[in-house]
């Protein structure tokens, strides 16, 4: 049985759970999934009985001390899933609630309702915090507001937060699924007949101008969520339904908040939006009357059984809220949240022309790149000694790029020997489906290897690939990034695309450790909440945002097809903007070496940064 770990908070003597914590319990009683032994973590004894009317009845339950924690799970922010043999662990609230409902499949392969949480074609809260607006609201950004509005509500009664009111905006946004054409069809049908009866002499509907009922989208949403649902007869439009150009159909209104279906957002954000409306009902009533769409949809989960099962089960009174008519909103206009504040204030034009003048001006400041000589350009992997599963040759890839993969290794595992100390924890950041960290963990025995990666399948396949090994010295953490906060002495990452590179030299500042990065796609560079580009002194008075993205766009210009005049200035840019990386890591008190693996032609991303504290 799987490990649960979840955060307890004790403030001045009070024991509670936070959001993360609750959002989880309540999952686990919706898809009621006992396969998880919950482990509350704690930093003093007895707190158990505290929490007992918020924890789901029949779930194997114990608290564990913050210093008994297993490795892998001290290394990571809670909730993590920690399996038996404890060399996996998956952390984070995204990863962590997929998990659930996996795991929770595979026992119950008959509950459609549980399945549907991952929404269309399982992609819900998939993507990474980093890169996705919506996970990044639903994850961090709503867990967070309602935390620091709980702790001061008085100090909130003013202005609604940002993120809440980022939510609210997106619930009144029109509706896209990967069906709305046929579902707008029947809305329009069922407007045209709706139209036809006011229009009688006998009808005596009232229209209530503030109260929308979706009746399309409803009955497509409770249909969704039936387990035993039967598809609906095929029946043919109308003809002039079929006429009507898709433009002008009428648009769909949000049942959930995703959309039309009830998913796994809908099971993160009822935790964090129920917290809220009891302290606002309590201190601020007259304020929700600003939210009524959040009220609509709060109202309408509640319509769902085993959403009103779940609540009770986790001690959640939810609220009747009358729906009054809005009021407009003076506190604050909404904001955008996460990644939708990443990036230059003003939207950018699309660039014409080329890299030459941002060039000239770095060349006419003292500026260029620079390549140090590689220390060992001969060294080798014995590729022809070691076992099958060690090779990249026994992955999913042609000869010719299984021979490029391991040349590229041959120059990371060279860089990371010449740093390694027997005891040392070694990270493998990105690290797809193990091709570097398996080596690693195979030449270096007595150093602890940890894989981190974001995507579950290539997870798997390396710890599929180390177990043929027999290795003991490796671990696994299916995380986003941010969520891996342990100390580590070497990290390393093979093509770290984009800011991806950014947040691995981040972590390893952080850490003191040393680092060997080859990036990738410059051309994804952008800034973000955590990283503005150019990162060093020199560049930043020297070059414009705008024109540090003109080095980004044209580093990516070096494909083996390009001619090789053109290659040559896309090495130019990518050197720049590596160089740039560099500096911005020595004012951290670090001493960076930036290289050109060899041979060159092993990949068109050939740089590597190879760093090591000096303090």
């Amino acid at each position: 049985i799987e490990s649960l770990y979840l955060e307890v908070s004790t403030v001045n003597g009070d024991v509670s759970l936070p959001l993360h914590s609750s959002i989880v319990l309540f999952l686990l009683s919706y898809t009621e999934c006992s396969s998880f032994h919950v482990c509350l973590v704690i930093d003093q004894a007895d707190v158990l009985p505290s929490l007992s009317g918020l924890v789901p009845g029949g779930l194997a339950v114990s608290d564990v001390r913050r210093e008994e924690l297993p490795g892998l799970v001290r290394m990571c922010r809670l909730p993590a899933a920690l399996e038996p043999d404890a060399c996996f662990c998956r952390a984070g609230l995204a990863v962590v609630l997929r998990h659930i409902i996996q795991r929770a499949c595979q026992l119950m392969p008959g509950r459609r309702d549980v399945a549907s949480l991952l929404g269309f074609k399982n992609t819900c809260l998939k993507a990474c915090a980093e890169v996705s607006q919506w996970t990044r609201l639903c994850e961090l950004d709503i867990p967070s507001a309602v935390e620091e509005h709980l702790r001061n509500p008085e100090d909130q009664m003013c202005r609604l937060p940002a993120a809440i009111l980022n939510l609210e905006k997106r619930l009144g946004e029109p509706v896209k699924v990967h069906n709305d054409d046929k579902i707008r069809r029947q809305k329009l049908q069922q407007q045209k007949k709706s139209d036809s009866q006011l229009k009688g002499p006998s009808s005596e509907m009232e229209s209530h101008p503030n109260e929308t009922h979706p009746g399309v989208e409803l009955s497509a949403a409770l249909a969704k969520l039936s387990a035993d649902a039967v598809p609906s007869p095929a029946t043919r439009e109308r003809s002039d339904i079929r006429k009507v150009k898709t433009t002008d159909l009428p648009e769909l209104e949000h049942v959930f908040a995703e959309g039309l279906y009830f998913t796994l957002t809908d099971v993160v954000l009822l935790p964090c939006v129920h917290q809220y409306l009891i302290s606002l009902q309590k201190h601020t009533p007259s304020t929700l009357s600003h939210l009524p769409l959040l009220l609509r949809w709060y109202q309408r989960v509640q319509e769902l059984p085993s959403v009103l099962r779940a609540a009770k089960d986790c001690g959640m009174a939810l609220l009747s809220l009358s729906m009054a008519d809005p009021c407009p909103l003076q506190p604050e206009n909404p904001q955008p949240s996460g990644a939708e504040q990443e990036g230059p204030k003003v939207k950018q034009e699309p660039f014409i022309g080329g890299p030459r003048p941002t060039l000239t001006k770095l060349q006419e400041n003292g500026i260029d790149a620079v390549y140090s000589a590689h220390p060992c350009p001969t060294w080798t992997v014995d590729w022809e000694s070691l076992p099958a599963a060690v090779n990249p040759t026994e992955g999913k890839m042609s000869d010719t790029r299984a021979v490029r993969k391991q040349q590229q290794l041959n120059n990371l595992v060279a860089m990371v020997t010449e740093l390694a100390r027997p005891g040392h924890t070694v990270v493998d950041f990105c690290s797809g489906g193990g091709h570097v960290g398996i080596v690693l963990a195979y030449t270096l025995p007595k150093c602890q290897v940890i894989l981190i990666e974001n995507k579950e399948e290539s997870l798997v396949r390396a710890r599929d690939r180390s177990a043929q090994l027999g290795l003991t010295n490796i671990g696994f953490v299916q995380a986003n990034l941010d969520y891996f906060t342990g100390n580590f002495n070497i990290g390393v990452a093979l093509h770290a695309c984009g800011v991806a590179t950014d947040m691995v030299l981040d972590r390893c500042l952080q850490a003191r450790a040393g680092f060997v990065i080859s990036p990738c796609c410059y051309g994804f560079i952008q800034n973000t909440l955590k990283f503005n580009f150019p990162k060093s002194a020199r560049f930043t008075e020297t070059l414009s945002y705008k024109e540090h993205m003109v080095l980004c766009r044209f580093a990516d210009q070096t494909a083996v097809s390009l001619p090789p005049e053109r290659r040559l200035i896309g090495k130019r840019c990518m050197g720049l903007v590596d160089l740039d990386r560099s500096w911005a890591a020595e004012t951290h008190g670090y001493s960076v070496r930036v290289m050109t693996m060899v041979p060159e032609g092993c990949s068109p991303k050939n740089n590597m940064l190879v760093g090591i504290p000096t303090r």
